[in-house]
């Protein structure tokens, strides 16, 4: 029993400090060209700019986005105000774009400072301002398409990868958009 115990102990070190358990997959190049092409496209929607200029007129503080993200993961379930992101008129568009295509897992929008506008689904925080979807892609104002690792997803059964891209108003970057993707409902 002992050496079984110990031979455990050694094959977990030999995968951990390999990098195997932890490392993580790059995105497959059938999702890079559908960042770069379809995915990209969204930035420049007319109902989601719209959404994210009028949210960003609000000129909401760092310390009240923080405020309303504690109150969003405290919450279990779904309040009402974010069925209303959901049920906004973008929300509504976000859940268009998602019946149109099998491989979207989940779409939502935010600010020029991360916070939640539009969602398909809600999601586990409110801000994202801190988390590099939204850093990458905001890029300081430049923007820049973001793509992050394929990563198992307990809720969807599935391997997804969040696809990010900036909307843009024109040449300026206003917000960032989050797509998650199931890579295997893309086709080749």
């Amino acid at each position: 029993m002992k050496k079984v115990k110990i031979l455990g102990i050694m094959i977990a070190f030999i995968i951990m400090s390999t990098g195997l358990a932890f490392s993580a997959e790059k995105a497959p190049q059938k999702i890079i060209d559908l960042a770069h092409s379809k995915l990209s496209d969204l930035g420049a929607d007319p109902i989601i700019v719209k959404a994210v200029k009028e949210e960003n007129e609000k000129r909401k503080s760092l310390a009240q986005i923080q405020e309303m993200d504690n109150k969003w993961k405290a919450h279990a379930g779904i309040a009402d105000y974010m069925q209303a992101m959901m049920d906004s008129e973008c929300g509504k568009h976000l859940r268009d774009i998602q019946s149109s295509a099998g491989y979207y897992a989940e779409i939502f929008v935010m600010d020029n400072q991360g916070a939640n506008v539009a969602m398909t689904d809600k999601t586990s925080d409110y801000w994202q301002g801190d988390e590099a979807k939204f850093k990458k892609t905001y890029n300081g104002g430049l923007g820049a398409v973001f793509i992050d690792d394929v990563e198992f997803d307990d809720s969807a059964q599935a391997y997804l990868v969040q696809v990010s891209v900036p909307v843009r108003d024109g040449e300026k970057t206003i917000g960032a958009i989050t797509i998650g993707i199931d890579v295997d409902k893309v086709e080749k």
